[in-house]
């Protein structure tokens, strides 16, 4: 292989690499302020935010998934 070769592939990786790292980023701030500006109480805010920042990928995952559809609070009429 040439060292060019190889240097092009340092730098897609590299991309690659940062591209990912922001879209965790942007999951994990994302889930944080869905967390502070949900309807939740105090506890379950608190229990929220340290379960994202302990497992922040799976956290934050869980947040969008579970969590948030949970904080909505049932329209009634």
């Amino acid at each position: 292989m040439s060292v060019a070769s190889e240097t092009t592939q340092a730098w897609i990786f590299m991309g690659v690499a940062g591209a990912v790292v922001l879209a965790f980023a942007v999951l994990f701030l994302a889930a944080l302020v869905g967390i502070l500006r949900s309807p939740l109480t105090g506890g379950m805010k608190l229990v929220w935010v340290i379960f994202a920042f302990c497992a922040p990928f799976l956290g934050s995952l869980l947040w969008f998934v579970a969590g948030r559809r949970d904080a909505v609070a049932p329209v009634r009429r």
